[in-house]
């Protein structure tokens, strides 16, 4: 599932390419399951609107839309596991699994493109925000305060979306991994210490891999439909069996609350 590098890297692709365009129509698919909101109420908010600015808010793009000069609200894209949100020319060829096409007044075409249907479209006139603190933006302070007394492993707190909002499974285990902390480690056995070296890697490890357009290790692709490249820095994540790139020990892959876990068992403590 596309992580906050991935959805930081559309929602920046989406707005340099249609921000300050016009939606001209609309067309949406008889799939019913990407659909939070109806297509009637879709359909109804995004034509005619101006689009104001893209934005990532946790997990989410939040697309600003305006009309005759003043907020029409909000289009909330999740892309789920396999979703893409895809600035095209009308000419290209629509994928199989295209739910929606916005014809823009530039001439463009926004297509929302999603195979296995996890993804969801939404309008809302109310504010959009995510549960939990941005982790780009998050002070040291209020970091540590998150974790403090927290029993359950660092790993699932990493996770927890009401805490950090946009850390999914890839990010967790790299900036453990770049922290030299194992997952299992309870937060609250945390030193603040232990906690200094997490926050620097964490916010670390987004800005390289927003840097670097996110990890293609499944179905991922930016606006233009190109592949990430922060994969090939990933230090344990996907790595079970190969050798560390610090000390050659081999990746141990484990499970924690039903989900993947990556790590050194000796560089990381």
């Amino acid at each position: 599932m596309p992580e906050l590098p991935e959805v930081e890297t559309v929602a920046r692709g989406l707005h340099k390419r249609v921000a300050g365009d016009v939606i001209e129509s609309v067309w949406i698919g008889q799939r019913k399951q990407p659909l939070k909101s109806s297509a009637d109420e879709i359909a109804a908010m995004l034509e005619g609107a101006k689009i104001a600015r893209a934005r990532r808010v946790g997990k989410h793009i939040a697309i600003d839309l305006e009309r005759n000069g003043d907020s029409h609200g909000q289009w909330i894209v999740h892309l789920g596991m396999t979703g893409s949100m895809l600035v095209t020319t009308p000419d290209a060829p629509i994928e199989k699994h295209t739910h929606l096409i916005a014809k823009m007044k530039s001439g463009k075409e926004v297509r929302f493109v999603d195979p296995r249907m996890f993804g969801k479209l939404a309008v809302t006139h109310e504010p959009f925000e995510a549960p939990g603190k941005e982790p780009l933006d998050v002070g040291f302070e209020s970091f540590v305060s998150l974790f403090r007394k927290r029993k359950t492993p660092i790993k699932s707190a990493l996770l927890n979306q009401s805490l950090l909002s946009g850390v999914g499974n890839i990010y967790a285990d790299e900036a453990l991994a770049r922290a030299a902390i194992r997952p299992r480690r309870r937060a609250a056995s945390l030193t603040r210490d232990d906690l200094q070296r997490l926050y620097t890697a964490l916010q670390k490890v987004l800005n390289e891999a927003i840097e670097l357009g996110g990890s293609s290790v499944s179905d991922y692709v930016d606006a233009d439909g190109e592949r990430g490249f922060f994969q090939i820095r990933h230090l344990v994540y996907g790595r079970e069996g190969e050798p560390c790139r610090k000390c050659k020990t081999p990746i141990k892959r484990i499970v924690i609350a039903g989900r993947s876990s990556h790590y050194c068992p000796k560089c990381q403590k």
